[in-house]
């Protein structure tokens, strides 16, 4: 049992320790001192002498804004016009060769604010609180202090950019931001993703010098939608720096298998600015499928890069950049595909070909399988292609004979499904099975025979009405009485058509009041594509599709329905107004995430065949109903849109199967993590918990001398 040590004797050892790193020990008791300080480090870092006229403009150029603003500041130099009327460009930090900075550690600086208050172990770079630390009781004591002191005495300390909280055993970093979930702090780890949790390992490795000014300079993100500053996890910045090191050391490929919902698309848009910086790279284009190319994920890549994103069909704007001094460019699969096929652009194209161009592939297992690879490879001679994947594609689950081994090479950094639950960075899952199938004579019907053997008894309407009343029973409690939303994935257009029109049958007889919505492409059936329990690639551009009238009108009807719904003009008759409906859904469920969300708004049930079954993330989409065939990767894909992280109200994500998918399941994970794993990502389902609980309660009855008293206990204590 490690020995209990007083809060004085944490921060006496941890001062200690960081004066054996290379930090200077300075006793600097109040904001005055802080103050004369920071004059002295700026001056020694741009090697000049601050006069005091001088350094009061610093400080009134350093006390403009909020955190956020001030972010900016630190990471910008500033225009100071000297005694003498020459300007100096005066930096606060080296972002750039983030190890030649001044750093210093010193304790208990008193504020005034609404509160006098004394901050444990403060890390200051160039004289700026760059790092605090709070020790013991320390999560909420921040809080605290972001409310009433940190903005007092020309608000130095808001400058700070990452916490860190222990209590000598657990030791986590976080980003500044105020109102901070608990949630978003973090233990850091090796790159084998075991963590570091005692405070004076995580010193040695966290708080060396170098690398806490690396993590500053390269690894915190100013996110402009919500003004937030926001810090990589240890396997994002492991999964950067091996990309990096990829890039600097030749033209190897790689790819990084990170789980679903680890924030994937955060690693690879970081990856990409960082090798911008690169004067060897003459382009970066990070690559994304149509379907993930939102309007979120737009709005959030033109925050990163202003203008990188277009969101069009315009393929000509891609070649303009493509051809131009663009360096950062976001596009789509389909629209790189088009520019490197079409001989009309190949001209333009001729300078950027032998160009030194690094693609980077959001979900490459989708976008990489087919004969766009070849094409890049052919076009750009130089090319070097990193993927990132969940689920990568390996002998046992490849479709045809192209793993993600063939097409990448080696994996660069692995952070499987198990590590991101251990880390409670993603949800366990909570898996029921209904509805197995019986012949008349009792014996089970093995659901892996082809598909056209079981279909006319998984599309009859008898079961499919059955399905839906069991839904609408049971809806409520999985959604928390519809707090969350839920989507039911099915087999085929024709069975999606049956589920929803059974849900406006009942709506229409008063048996329920869900918000129902459907969106499915409407080309001729294929032969049978549920049969390999694979998710398909939606393709948004139905103008390229051929047509079944039939299905669009359903679909038009549908989505007339939607209008009716939402006061909205929503039509799906050509490409532009299916590409903008599909947009819409998809902001429907994300914004519920938002606190000012209205119930009015709320969508209930989402009715897919393939569509948003991959690449999308709504976090307050709790529930996934399941009447098609699953497996490997795509089985953990569709469960995955669950399983995202929000407060104690949602402590699992909610599979329902309405198939005997078990096999798979478990097939799946062992898969991707191991066979001992099952018991980590699956969590027994609410009805089994129950089940033992009433079990344990009869025992008890069995054996209690007054069965009434212990029904009077249970019912006190919940």
């Amino acid at each position: 049992m490690a020995e209990y040590q007083s809060e004085a004797q944490l921060e006496t050892d941890l001062v200690k320790r960081l004066t054996g790193l290379g930090y200077a020990s300075v006793t600097l008791p109040d904001m005055p001192a802080m103050q004369a300080n920071l004059r002295a480090q700026l001056g020694k870092h741009n090697g000049v002498t601050l006069s005091d006229a001088e350094f009061a403009k610093v400080l009134n150029h350093l006390d403009k804004g909020n955190v956020f603003e001030k972010a900016k500041t630190l990471r910008g130099r500033m225009q100071l016009t000297r005694d003498d009327g020459t300007p100096l460009y005066l930096q606060l930090l080296n972002t750039q060769e983030w190890c030649q900075n001044q750093y210093q550690v010193t304790t208990q600086v008193t504020v005034t604010g609404h509160h006098k208050t004394r901050f444990d172990v403060t890390l200051l770079i160039n004289g700026l609180p760059l790092v605090q630390i709070e020790l013991k009781e320390a999560f909420n004591q921040i809080n605290r202090y972001q409310r009433h002191s940190y903005w007092s005495e020309n608000a130095l300390f808001q400058y700070v950019q990452l916490f860190v909280i222990s209590n000598g055993v657990n030791t986590k970093y976080y980003a500044n931001n105020r109102n901070q979930d608990f949630k978003q702090t973090f233990f850091w780890a090796e790159k084998d993703n075991t963590l570091i949790t005692q405070l004076d390992a995580f010193a040695d490795v966290f708080l060396e010098k170098c690398h806490v000014s690396k993590m500053i300079s390269k690894y915190i993100v100013l996110h402009e939608s919500d003004k937030v500053l926001m810090v990589l996890r240890p396997y994002q910045y492991y999964a950067v720096e091996a990309i990096d090191a990829r890039v600097k050391a030749g033209r190897k490929n790689g790819y990084i298998w990170h789980t679903t919902g680890s924030g994937k698309t955060l690693t690879s848009f970081k990856a990409a600015q960082v090798l911008i910086e690169n004067p060897k790279v003459d382009k970066v284009v990070f690559v994304v499928d149509r379907a993930d190319l939102d309007y979120q994920t737009t709005k959030e890549f033109n925050h990163f890069s202003d203008g990188s994103v277009d969101g069009t069909d315009n393929t000509k704007a891609l070649v303009g950049q493509l051809g131009g001094d663009t360096k950062l460019i976001v596009t789509t699969i389909q629209k790189l595909n088009t520019a490197i096929s079409r001989d009309r652009y190949e001209g333009p194209l001729q300078g950027v070909k032998d160009a030194r161009v690094v693609f980077i592939f959001d979900e490459c297992h989708r976008s990489q399988f087919g004969d766009t690879h070849k094409r890049i490879v052919q076009f750009f001679s130089k090319a070097q292609m990193f993927g990132f994947t969940g689920t990568p594609i390996f002998a046992d689950n490849a479709v045809g004979k192209r793993t993600t081994k063939n097409l990448f090479a080696e994996c660069l950094h692995k952070y499987v499904i198990t590590d991101a639950i251990a880390d409670e960075n993603v949800l366990r899952f909570s898996v029921e099975y209904w509805g197995k199938l019986k012949r008349k004579d009792g014996s089970l019907i093995d659901e892996d025979v082809p598909a056209i053997n079981v279909r006319e008894f998984f599309d009859n309407l008898d079961r499919i009405n059955g399905v839906v009343d069991w839904i609408i029973q049971n809806h409520d409690r999985k959604t928390h009485n519809k707090q969350f939303s839920a989507m039911l994935c099915v087999s085929s257009v024709d069975a999606l058509t049956a589920y929803y029109e059974a849900f406006q049958r009942k709506k229409e007889a008063g048996e329920h009041h869900l918000r129902i919505a459907t969106i499915f492409t409407y080309g001729p059936n294929e032969a049978d594509p549920d049969a390999d329990g694979l998710i398909g690639d939606p393709d948004l551009n139905v103008a390229d599709l051929p047509v079944d009238v039939h299905k669009r009108d359903k679909l038009e009807n549908f989505v007339a329905d939607y209008n009716a719904m939402y006061q909205t003009k929503e039509t799906v008759k050509d490409s532009a107004g299916f590409y903008t409906y599909y947009n819409h859904l998809s902001k429907r469920l994300k914004e519920r995430d938002r606190k000012d969300a209205l119930d009015k708004d709320r969508l209930d049930i989402l009715l897919v065949v393939n569509m948003f079954l991959t690449g999308f993330d709504a976090k307050k989409l709790n529930t996934l109903y399941v009447d098609k065939n699953l497996k490997y990767h795509g089985l953990i894909q569709a469960f995955s849109r669950t399983n995202r992280i929000l407060g104690q109200l949602k402590s699992q994500g909610n599979i329902v199967c309405f198939r005997n998918l078990k096999p798979k399941t478990d097939e799946a994970i062992t898969l991707f993590s191991n066979k001992e794993a099952i018991e980590t990502i699956l969590m027994a389902p609410y009805g089994d918990y129950l089940d033992r609980f009433n079990a344990a309660v009869e025992a008890l009855r069995a054996i209690t001398p007054d069965p009434d008293s212990l029904d009077s206990n249970i019912k006190c204590n919940g």
